[in-house]
């Protein structure tokens, strides 16, 4: 999902990833692809591409004609994507690579998706730079990256819970997966060479399971989880799961599930 100091997951947490996170990313991967534009035939890289699940949808609607790559500096994460991803048409090419050095030929690409990975890149004009590179003229950019925290109950949930059973220490860790802010995008795609650049905000009310569950199987799945075992084990993440649930209490049905706002900045340039 992003870049070697930005976001990073081991052991089985890619697999956690696939299984508790996707469904969430489910309506922003379509919005993505929508406002990537792409037709069949089309070549696209899936940047930052973790588990895959932007790179299998972009790879349905390019068709066998199509071209469909993905690359991530975690192998971990790539592993799942490969095992998700087997006999598909186009094939779809995984590659270990970072963000900032991509391993392909200038302007090989139609269009160059990102699905919150932006935020992480620890040098994102290098990062944007190198995306403008390989994408061909005209051709589209397009990424996600988590609006306001305020403007999404279950991050400020589970916010909560990680300064309690971590600390204060994994504040900054954590605020970099908000700091895809419009200004900075918008001024930092301009500078690496896409014009027409714009950004809105789009928000979706995603359905969750039980919270109390789901929040700690959540965690474990992204790296703030794992600080919370290193700190207190596993019975530290399931208390962590069942304050995210006291939380949004208010949200919650009786059987303890939620339907929740999801809002990310859409971010679109053409190179």
């Amino acid at each position: 999902m992003a870049d070697e100091t930005g976001f990073q997951l081991s052991g089985s947490a890619p697999e956690r990833y696939e299984q508790y996170v996707a469904p969430i990313m489910a309506p922003f991967v379509t919005a993505i692809l929508d406002a990537a534009d792409l037709s069949p035939g089309a070549t696209v890289l899936d940047l930052a591409c973790g588990t895959g699940f932007v790179a299998r949808a972009a790879a349905a609607r390019v068709g066998p004609t199509g071209r469909v790559s993905g690359a991530d500096i975690n192998e971990g994460m790539l592993r799942v994507a490969k095992a998700r991803a087997p006999g598909m048409y186009p094939d779809i090419e995984f590659t270990t690579a970072s963000a900032d050095e991509l391993p392909h030929q200038d302007a090989s690409f139609d269009a160059v998706v990102c699905q919150q990975g932006v935020q992480f890149f620890p040098d994102l004009p290098a990062a944007l730079a190198e995306t403008a590179r390989v994408t061909r003229p005209q051709g589209r950019f397009a990424a996600t990256a988590w609006a306001d925290r305020k403007l999404n109950p279950y991050f400020v949930a589970q916010y909560a819970a990680v300064r309690e059973y971590v600390g204060p220490e994994v504040e900054q860790s954590y605020e970099a997966a908000f700091s895809g802010t419009p200004d900075r995008l918008t001024t930092l795609l301009g500078e690496a060479g896409f014009h027409e650049v714009t950004v809105h905000q789009v928000t979706f009310g995603i359905a969750l399971p039980p919270l109390a569950d789901y929040g700690a199987a959540q965690l474990s799945s992204v790296p703030w989880g794992q600080a919370i075992i290193d700190n207190g084990g596993h019975e530290a993440l399931a208390q962590a799961g069942r304050a995210i649930h006291a939380h949004l209490k208010d949200h919650t049905a009786p059987d303890g599930s939620a339907t929740l706002p999801f809002t990310a900045n859409l971010v679109t340039g053409v190179r």
